[in-house]
């Protein structure tokens, strides 16, 4: 399992101290929510934090759009320095044309699904993706419980990419700790968005080492 932690669980006020501490911890990439406050219910940042955390890590940027219109800021996600941009096909943006926008800037594709969409509403765009991100809970705030009723949807993921000989990498996020991450690992999960899990436990190395041989 690729590590993701996401930001959105640490001191704000200290980010730079924070993209350290993840960094020491293993972990794989730095998962970043923008949340628009009309997708979800919640706020966070836009493109130019993005742009300030860019010049101080040299890890993954993994960002996940969580807003109504993300077409309107791809270049934006792009310029600031995101590796990888991931909206949710049940936006309001035409899903095609946004991926195709994503790769004219170089950048890695991925689409994400709410718990209650099923996994065929990305099926038609599998070919287009770098990633898929499966919610085990609902977006838009962190420290929620894992939803086990989305394993079958990872699966079904899983066995549709593998029937297809594609190389799309499937994320989960939400309550993923290690009681839980062997569960969407068997499913055929293969990073891990790590928010709470992290950020207070008493060795973040040991968590990431143990994730990291799940799988």
């Amino acid at each position: 399992m690729l590590i993701s932690p996401s930001i959105l669980t640490c001191d704000f006020a200290h980010l730079e101290q924070e993209l350290d501490f993840v960094k020491r911890s293993g972990a794989d990439w730095l998962h970043l929510d923008v949340m628009d406050g009309v997708f979800v219910p919640n706020l966070t940042f836009g493109p130019p934090v993005i742009a300030r955390l860019r010049p101080l890590s040299d890890m993954f940027f993994d960002v996940h759009l969580m807003m109504q219109y993300p077409h309107r800021l791809v270049d934006a996600f792009a310029a600031a320095g995101a590796d990888l941009i991931n909206f949710h096909v049940e936006s309001a943006s035409p899903v095609a044309e946004t991926l195709a926008a994503i790769r004219s800037h170089g950048k890695k594709t991925a689409l994400a699904l709410k718990p209650a969409t099923p996994a065929e509403a990305v099926f038609p765009y599998l070919d287009q993706l770098d990633m898929v991100l499966v919610m085990t809970v609902e977006p838009g705030f962190g420290g929620q419980k894992f939803m086990a009723d989305m394993l079958p949807k990872i699966a079904a993921l899983r066995a549709e990419i593998d029937r297809r000989g594609l190389s799309v990498a499937i994320e989960v996020d939400g309550g993923i700790a290690p009681d839980t991450a062997p569960l969407v690992a068997k499913a055929g999960a293969t990073v891990a968005v790590v928010g709470s899990a992290l950020f207070n436990a008493p060795d973040p190395t040991a968590l990431v080492q143990t994730l990291h041989a799940i799988g």
